[in-house]
């Protein structure tokens, strides 16, 4: 087998493209396509990937309009975002489901029904 620094670099990956793993299964390396290995994680690990976020510094987050939020219960409760548009500001529409209609960039959270300010 070819020494991994060896092998040619690549600048781009497309989901058919092939990844080494050790398959316990089988007792020997494998190939798995990177479309395979995402569809695992995604089913298997995604919370355990994202149960503790740590930011030395600060997290930025893009504000949208509250038109291009996903559903709060696709997101489940806990999401977190800002909006662009509120019609509330975040001091008098604290806990208030977001509406659009105003100028007002505000956070808002998932409750796993509605998009709430705060």
């Amino acid at each position: 087998m070819t020494d991994i620094n060896r092998l040619s670099a690549v600048s781009a990956v497309t989901a058919g493209d092939h990844v080494p793993i050790f398959s316990t299964a089988n007792g020997d390396a494998r190939r798995a396509a990177i479309s395979v290995l995402l569809a695992y994680l995604q089913a298997n690990m995604t919370d355990a990937l994202v149960e503790t976020l740590v930011a030395s510094e600060y997290v930025k987050t893009t504000a949208v309009a509250v038109a291009a939020l996903p559903a709060a219960a696709t997101v489940g409760a806990g999401a977190r975002a800002a909006v662009t548009d509120s019609n509330a500001t975040l001091t008098a529409g604290i806990g208030a489901a977001v509406a659009a209609g105003g100028a007002n960039i505000v956070p808002v959270f998932s409750d796993g029904t509605n998009w709430r300010i705060g």
